[in-house]
């Protein structure tokens, strides 16, 4: 049976806190792949800077393209609707029955797993990862399997507030998601 970690996420855009994320979870829980799965409608965000699905497709594919391990999962861009991650699990598990998945989440995500939409028959269908997260608790009355990384400080809204205010953004995304923004004048003043 094939053990597939799934990152979901807005990746708005995608950065190297994200990678890291991935591969530290790959190589601890010795993952055969891990799934990048851009949201097209995410139910726990308000996507305020309108970057279309398709730009942060491109800049995933773009960020994970030199790792033979990581792959981008489009099943939530297929599909119209909010991206709940219960319908894409059924999705994913009908399509792919020989593989077992392991969904990663931020620490941010650990506390808001009782919020999610129908968290009791999800957490049946997968073992959820959770790593930790500066300033966030990873306690949970979930099956939460916990992996420790490299703490790292770095998050979308940092990205595009340095790209918005013309700051240096090298090192904290990878270059050819850098040059794709450039190229395609996302994020305001870039």
């Amino acid at each position: 049976m094939r053990r597939v970690g799934l990152l979901g996420g807005t990746f708005n855009p995608p950065h190297l806190g994200h990678l890291i994320m991935a591969e530290e979870v790959r190589t601890v829980l010795n993952l055969d792949e891990v799934r990048f799965v851009p949201n097209k409608i995410p139910p726990h965000k308000d996507i305020s800077i309108n970057i279309s699905a398709y730009h942060r497709m491109k800049m995933v594919a773009l960020a994970i393209e030199e790792n033979p391990h990581f792959q981008l999962e489009t099943i939530e861009l297929e599909r119209s609707g909010t991206s709940y991650t219960i319908d894409t699990i059924q999705l994913l598990k009908k399509r792919d029955p020989e593989s077992r998945f392991f969904f990663i989440i931020g620490g941010d995500m650990v506390e808001y797993l009782p919020k999610w939409h129908k968290i009791d028959e999800l957490e049946k269908l997968i073992q959820f990862v959770g790593v930790n997260r500066s300033n966030y608790n990873l306690v949970t009355p979930y099956n939460v399997q916990m992996v420790t990384i490299p703490d790292i400080a770095i998050s979308s809204t940092l990205i595009r507030e340095r790209l918005n205010d013309r700051q240096n953004v090298r090192y904290l995304i990878p270059q050819k998601v850098e040059e794709y923004i450039r190229e395609e004048g996302l994020y305001g003043k870039t």
